[in-house]
């Protein structure tokens, strides 16, 4: 069965944190430009999305702005989270997005390969991502499982431009994305095997 080529790919990325200078956003940021060459990469907006109500569910269907995310994702071969640590879990914004877009028969986030990092405290975010985890085994969600990636201190790891300064933490994280890519390329050639998996702008 002969591989996909990396432009057949897409990557989404999402982020646990809204805030503006987020250490979890510019993480993302770095996991995108680490993507083997020709793999698309694009990070979603969780500021518009309305905590989860099972009434305007029912009633009204998904609101625009989650129906949008639900289609981004459903396209994108893969998905790369970057979670914060907030109270020893994952942060609300995130957690809600999750809930909105686990509903339904058919979930976008079904099966969907993933990777996990996070920037964090004096401990990373081991608490957050084992959490993370837990969570998005309602869907079946192929996490990866290794490298780890566990930015800890992430005040004294990021320069003022909001690069990552560790070699060996940049190094890891270029490890986690080729993973990444490495199983949404199984996934694809199952799914495609005439390897007409169109690319996502």
């Amino acid at each position: 069965m002969a591989a996909p080529t990396t432009d057949s790919l897409f990557v989404l990325g999402i982020s646990g944190s809204l805030r503006r200078n987020s250490y979890n956003t510019s993480l993302l940021r770095l996991a995108g430009a680490l993507l083997p060459k020709g793999v698309g990469f694009d990070i979603v907006d969780l500021s518009d999305i309305p905590l989860y109500n099972a009434d305007v569910e029912r009633e009204e269907g998904f609101p625009p702005p989650v129906a949008r995310l639900r289609a981004r994702i459903a396209r994108a071969d893969a998905l790369v989270i970057a979670t914060p640590e907030y109270n020893r879990s994952v942060p609300g914004v995130l957690k809600n997005a999750i809930d909105w877009l686990s509903r339904g028969p058919e979930s976008p986030l079904d099966d969907k390969p993933t990777a996990i990092l996070g920037a964090g405290g004096r401990t990373g975010t081991a608490r957050a991502q084992q959490h993370l985890r837990e969570i998005l085994v309602h869907n079946r969600v192929a996490v990866l499982s290794r490298p780890e990636v566990l930015v800890a201190r992430a005040w004294d790891q990021f320069t003022a431009e909001g690069d990552l300064a560790d070699n060996e933490l940049i190094d890891l994280v270029g490890s986690l994305m080729t993973a990444l890519v490495e199983e949404a390329g199984k996934v694809t050639t199952d799914d495609d095997p005439a390897g007409e998996a169109a690319r996502i702008g």
